[in-house]
């Protein structure tokens, strides 16, 4: 794999049994390029390792006065500094080769379980990781990859030199063999206590990281209650705590560092005097002693390979495991036997009792945000893999003791919650795309890339909804006119018009239609929409919710919302409780028959007096929440720690 051949057009299925077991893995799938690594490295080692017998003639023959030996002896040299340069060149090539492919197949690994997961991933892995992993991990994961060959071919150059040495002349040549793998291996003991502080200073990154990115993801929230500069606390000590882990990492790699300074330097004074001793005996020539020490010096070039693959693995070995978490998660999935095929008809979970007719606008009304948000995931196949069946639901009820023992324990374990069912086929049994294809789900803050209009819209799609009817649908006018005045295009076309990064530049009710104009235009046989209209008035809430059911004629669409403008026009209305649908009828209907649904709906308690003001302020942080575009359940969390604190 060269540079230019990427991205892989496979990057194949990693090892994710551990980060030791994926950095094999990776350095199997690299096989062809650790190899030609290995050979340009040893060229390298060996022309270098070369040298001193070439300085070690040229020295003789002066001594003996020989101007042929001293011409070959140049000649020699010459030969060599050739090979040094090009061992040099093709090895540092070929090892950078090696260090951005690999990371780059970690990169492909990455967004294709972040593809296969969608909104999943975040509620599993913290987002401050996954965008960690990404980042500074892959670049560590890449270091060890590439390092690997040079410390092979430094392992087998080392071993050469010891035996050419030890041919050359035994009396000097087994003292350096004999002591070279004593200086390789006198760092081992150190390694350990190096390998832990290391792993303290990317676990205290990875945290100061996951602290900053909610931070600044929350910031506009945390600036309206005051309490960014609480935050902002937390991120100086956060990195305080950063940088004493990185110091106290920093001085065992300085002692380690020092010791193959110190140990080789000792190895050097022995060789000069034992050797010194050995020409003042007339038992070597001088020239032989200069060989032997030249040598010897050399060799500590590739005995620094031995201090860099250790700090190599010790830096990579955890970010390998923290892209193991994130590689190891699976879609809860069963192996399909069904094609390509997307199907058609109604669209229904057994869980919840939630059905919804094909072809009809159903929306759905929940007292849970939470719940409805779990419930919108469930029906687009988004379900966590580890939900388990209970008598109320999921999430709610005594859990199934079928085959339990005496114990009540279920000898089984937790059953799995069996998958949403679309024209009575099962989401789970198809393949990944056409389950996307089949059941699209935006949730309730939908994010917008960066690009232009055109480019956002341009989705895969079933090409029977043109971007202009679904922007008309969404009431995306106003929107389209701000886009026109931001033009830099003489004609002030909006559709060429660049959007910032998640649509900052829009306000949460602009880039809340957007969303939807974008999610209208994949037209996919079964729509989720979770509040898709929190985010806007009253007046543009009615045209969107008629606009959405208009251009959604004959497809089946389900809204979470308990807008009574939005359920109005809705064709068919459940009312979710506790995990399942306690009723189900028209708007009008619900309101005059169930207690429940007209307290949620008209936001009175189950008794017809108001609700107290206290819920009111509670709605209004959430919308709140909303048009910050962050993690609802994140900005609660910070919230409630302000209030503690305060």
């Amino acid at each position: 794999m060269q540079i230019r051949d990427l991205p892989y057009s496979d990057p194949g299925d990693p090892d994710v049994r551990s980060g030791p077991r994926f950095l094999l893995w990776l350095g199997r799938g690299q096989l062809t390029g650790q190899l030609k690594s290995l050979f340009w490295g040893l060229m390298h080692q060996c022309a270098i390792a070369g040298l001193p017998l070439g300085v070690g003639l040229a020295v003789q023959a002066v001594v003996e006065r020989s101007g042929r030996s001293l011409a070959i002896a140049g000649v020699l040299i010459a030969a060599l500094g050739v090979l040094i340069a090009v061992g040099d060149t093709m090895l540092h090539r070929t090892a950078v080769t090696n260090w951005i492919t690999a990371a780059a197949r970690v990169q492909q690994l990455l967004a294709r379980k972040t593809a296969e997961l969608g909104s999943a991933l975040t509620r599993r892995v913290a987002a401050g990781e996954v965008v960690a992993v990404s980042t500074g991990d892959v670049e560590k994961i890449g270091w060890f990859v590439e390092a690997l060959s040079r410390f092979a071919a430094a392992a087998v150059a080392l071993v050469l030199i010891c035996v050419g040495l030890v041919l050359y002349l035994p009396s000097l040549g087994l003292l350096v063999a004999l002591a070279v793998p004593a200086l390789a291996l006198a760092v081992l003991p150190l390694l350990p206590r190096a390998t832990r502080r290391a792993d303290v200073q990317r676990e205290k990154a990875g945290h100061a990281t996951e602290l900053a990115s909610d931070t600044v993801a929350g910031l506009r929230v945390l600036r309206g209650i005051g309490g960014e500069e609480l935050f902002l606390g937390r991120y100086r000590r956060a990195s305080q705590e950063v940088r004493e882990a990185a110091v106290r990492s920093a001085r065992m790699w300085a002692l380690i560092s020092a010791v193959q300074v110190l140990l080789p330097g000792l190895l050097l004074i022995a060789l000069v005097r034992y050797g010194a001793a050995l020409v003042q005996d007339g038992r070597i020539e001088v020239g032989q002693l200069v060989t032997v020490y030249s040598a010897a010096t050399l060799m500590l070039f590739p005995l620094r390979h031995f201090e860099e693959i250790a700090m190599a693995y010790s830096f990579s070995r955890p970010s390998a495991q923290r892209a193991v978490r994130v590689l190891a998660l699976k879609r809860s999935t069963q192996p399909s036997t069904l094609g390509a095929m997307v199907p058609e008809g109604d669209l229904y979970d057994p869980v919840t009792g939630l059905l919804a007719p094909r072809g009809l606008f159903t929306a759905v009304v929940c007292g849970d945000p939470d719940e409805a948000g779990r419930l919108a995931d469930r029906l687009g196949g988004h379900a966590e893999p580890d939900s388990t069946r209970a008598d109320g639901g999921e999430g709610g009820g005594e859990a199934d003791t079928a085959g339990a023992d005496d114990t009540g324990q279920d000898r089984a374990g937790p059953r799995p919650l069996p998958s949403v069912l679309l024209g009575g086929v099962a989401l789970d049994e198809l393949p990944l795309d056409s389950a996307r294809t089949a059941v699209l789900v935006q949730d309730k803050d939908p994010v917008l890339l960066s690009g232009t209009l055109r480019e956002l819209l341009d989705v895969p799609s079933a090409g029977t909804v043109a971007a202009e009817d679904a922007l008309a649908a969404a009431q995306c006018a106003d929107v389209l006119d701000a886009l026109a005045q931001a033009s830099v295009d003489a004609d002030g076309d909006p559709m060429n018009t660049r959007i910032t990064e998640r649509g900052r530049s829009l306000s949460g009710g602009q880039r809340q239609r957007l969303a939807l104009a974008r999610s209208l235009v994949t037209d996919p046989e079964a729509l989720v929409l979770d509040e898709p209209t929190s985010a806007v008035d009253s007046h543009t809430e009615a045209r969107v919710a008629a606009g959405v059911k208009r251009l959604r004629r004959g497809r089946t669409t389900v809204a979470f919302s308990s807008s009574p403008l939005l359920l109005d026009l809705a064709d068919r209305v459940a009312l979710v409780r506790g995990g399942r649908v306690v009723a189900a009828g028209t708007h009008r209907d619900l309101l005059r028959d169930e207690p429940y649904y007209r307290a949620v709906v008209t936001r009175e308690s189950d008794d017809g007096t108001a609700a107290p003001a206290a819920q009111d302020a509670q709605d209004a942080q959430d919308a709140q929440d909303r048009l910050a575009s962050i993690d609802a359940s994140r900005t609660a969390a910070a919230i409630e720690d302000i209030e503690e604190r305060a």
